[in-house]
């Protein structure tokens, strides 16, 4: 047997026979449906079968969410499978060996059919059809129904709870495989709470089958005891019936157990605490609560003809766990601290000591949201600006400067706002223990809240209770606490900020780090032909219009070819914007070789090219032409946007530039394009001719 095993391992291996052992399990219960089994063995099964319940039970208790018992669903069958599987054997063995009595079938069943209900088979079917009641009619019945429902709801909230992840992931909260590891936990959700529903009729199904076998056992029972074993009625029905009755409450109690379990798992909400820290937590936090009972069962035990004893013994221990808990909180309270006036400190001349600098980035914060902020609580919003910092670096291709924080209590509380080197640049509100829910712009219903707006892009939003989040997102919206909903505005404006936060110290660290992979290329750049400050403003010249300097590579290279034959920062721009075109393209377009663009009509590029030629750097666009092409544009952008376009107007390499700057403030999500920059590999449809009336 032992070289048996030894074989075993050394062709399945460790991992292989831990596989095995599902199907021996299922095996094994599968033949006990039809091979004999001795009384000893029927023990054995039995008192596995109360300890597999007990187990699963135990776990269910301790589990912090319901997914981390993910298995209960086959737990249920396999378990409900075992039970019916020994109905059957031990009910083999009671219908061929009753009649020599009552341990024919094993000193567990006689156990429970003697010691559990006195030996009196009356009280026995009583107490085994209670059991039975209790557990298909109240608890299956209940954890099936929950288990159901919370199945619905899941699917439901599944689209609004994938869109809430891809707008942490668009906002750099999260990684791609922290929201890979969300999607898939939403899947598995859906699936364990459908699994349970299913697996809850295997329950029900159970307790309708001990019924019918109690039945065909007594009656089976009474045919072979009288027939058979030519014993008479009453010795029958009394054997027979007390070995039913202790087959059914072995199987039963199980049965009852598993049923417990099943409910606590489905009717888990929270997932910080285990079942018996919420319970005593939550039900035994409050002095007052705990005292008014106590008072209440007192006054009852002092009615005559009340367990007086009883009462007022239960009385007393619950008003002295009042007073103890009561007594332990005010000491947990801290003492007012009494600070003695100081005397003023001596005058002292002022140094340059006194002259703080300015950070570039700043967030100042309501005391409310100070708990977002606090490194000794791990803030969940110092988390966020660290992923936002870092996804920035990597799309964007420089670090920013560290966010500086800071409370201030001129402020709302529940208010913040975002500096940039002093000068505030943002500013929202935020609710912690609340959410936002955000209406994309199609939502299936109304949310009871403060009603308000994103901070960050300007939608319709409302901040709701936390419980209302599975309903909004089943309406369609978008839902983020309050971390989320500073970080991601935070996100926002470092990104439109992106050129003025690159400084000089920002360009030469990057240099610095740029000169790790190609040091030759930058010495040879930087300072010897190109000065860092020019630079730097070509640098910022990309920036300004949503242009990555990832690909640092390039652009040191074409600066280094054209900058002996030009410092101006504008041609340098142009001309790396060139070399950069097929990223400038793919960041636009990202699949698809055709280009839906807006043009220019000709005769508009004409008077244009002629205004550059006259006025040269000064050149300007006289004020009537100019307030048209800002009409006829903005109203051809909408339509590029209403189609689900990018509104991009592509002209002569020699108007960019002009054209960049002068439509950018009135048409703020406008892209200009010179035809330079276009791969000869993209087809470029016009959809729009701007200055056709002009």
């Amino acid at each position: 047997m032992a070289n048996a095993a030894m074989s075993l391992q050394s062709v399945f291996g460790r991992s292989g026979l831990k596989q095995l052992a599902g199907p021996i399990l299922i095996l094994l219960i599968l033949s006990m449906m039809v091979l004999p089994l001795p009384p000893f063995m029927l023990d054995l099964f039995f008192t596995f079968n109360i300890a597999i319940s007990v187990i699963v039970m135990l776990v269910a208790i301790n589990v912090l969410k319901p997914l981390d018992f993910s298995v209960f669903p086959t737990v249920l069958l396999i378990t409900t499978l075992l039970r019916l599987s020994l109905n059957v054997a031990s009910t083999r063995v009671v219908l061929l060996e009753g009649h020599t009595g009552p341990g024919a079938a094993g000193q567990v069943i006689e156990a429970f059919g003697h010691f559990l209900v006195g030996g009196n088979y009356a009280v026995g079917i009583v107490v085994f059809s209670i059991l039975v009641i209790i557990n298909f009619v109240v608890i299956t019945k209940g954890a099936g129904r929950v288990a159901e429902v919370a199945a619905r709801f899941t699917l439901d909230a599944m689209p609004g709870k994938q869109m809430a992840i891809d707008a942490d992931l668009n906002a750099g909260l999260i990684g791609e495989d922290e929201a890979r590891r969300r999607r898939a936990t939403i899947a598995e959700e859906a699936d364990f709470f459908g699994s349970m529903d299913g697996a809850s009729k295997f329950v029900r199904g159970d307790a309708v089958a001990g019924i019918l076998i109690m039945f065909i056992n007594i009656v089976g029972g009474l045919f072979v005891g009288v027939l058979q074993h030519n014993l008479d009625i009453g010795t029958a029905a009394k054997t027979y019936t007390l070995l039913t009755i202790g087959d059914g409450l072995v199987a039963q109690i199980p049965a009852l157990i598993i049923s417990i379990a099943a409910g606590m798992v489905v009717t888990r909400v929270g997932d910080s605490q285990d079942l018996s820290q919420q319970f005593i937590g939550q039900l035994f936090n409050n002095p007052k609560v705990i005292g008014l009972t106590a008072a209440i069962i007192g006054l009852l035990g002092l009615i005559p003809g009340m367990p007086n004893f009883v009462f007022l013994l239960l009385a007393t221990g619950l008003g002295s766990l009042a007073w103890d808990m009561d007594r332990r909180l005010r000491a947990a309270k801290p003492l007012p601290v009494t600070v003695a006036p100081t005397l003023a400190a001596e005058s002292q001349e002022a140094s340059w000591a006194d002259v703080a600098a300015l950070d570039v980035l700043g967030l100042e914060v309501g005391y409310r949201l100070i708990p977002l902020v606090d490194k000794a609580q791990d803030g969940e919003l110092l988390r966020c600006i660290r992923g936002i910092r870092k996804k920035f670096a990597q799309e964007v291709g420089f670090l920013v400067s560290p966010v500086h924080i800071r409370d201030n209590l001129e402020l709302k509380p529940n208010a913040y706002r975002i500096l940039l080197k002093g000068v505030e640049i943002g500013q929202g509100e935020a609710f912690p223990g609340n959410l936002l829910a955000i209406n994309p712009g199609r939502v299936a219903g109304q949310l009871p809240g403060t009603v308000t707006k994103d901070p960050a892009f300007g939608l319709p939003a409302v901040w709701i209770e936390t419980a209302l989040r599975e309903q909004a997102q089943a309406y369609g919206y978008t839902v983020v606490d309050a971390s989320t909903v500073a970080a991601t505005h935070l996100n926002h404006l470092i990104l439109t900020h992106a050129a003025e936060l690159l400084g000089r110290q920002e360009t030469q660290a990057l240099l610095d780090h740029l000169a790790k992979e190609i040091p030759k290329l930058v010495e040879d750049l930087v300072p010897k032909v190109l000065p860092l400050g020019v630079l730097q403003r070509v640098l910022q010249n990309l920036l300004e219009e949503d242009i990555h300097i990832r690909d640092m590579r390039t652009i040191i290279e074409t600066l280094a070819e054209i900058a002996p034959r030009s410092q101006d920062a504008e041609v340098l721009t142009g001309q790396v914007r060139i070399a950069l075109g097929r990223s400038i393209i793919q960041q636009l377009y990202p699949s698809g070789s055709e280009m839906q663009v807006m043009s220019l009509d000709p005769q508009l590029e004409r008077v244009l090219l002629q205004a550059i030629a006259g006025g040269g750097d000064n050149a300007s666009i006289e004020p009537s032409l100019a307030d048209t092409l800002i009409r006829e544009t903005a109203a051809a952008a909408q339509r590029q946007e209403d189609l689900g376009l990018p509104a991009v107007l592509l002209v002569p390499g020699n108007l960019r530039t002009l054209l960049s700057r002068f439509l950018r403030r009135g048409v703020s999500q406008l892209k200009v394009l010179a035809h330079g920059e276009v791969p000869e590999s993209k087809i470029i449809k016009v959809t729009s001719i701007i200055g056709g009336r002009v």
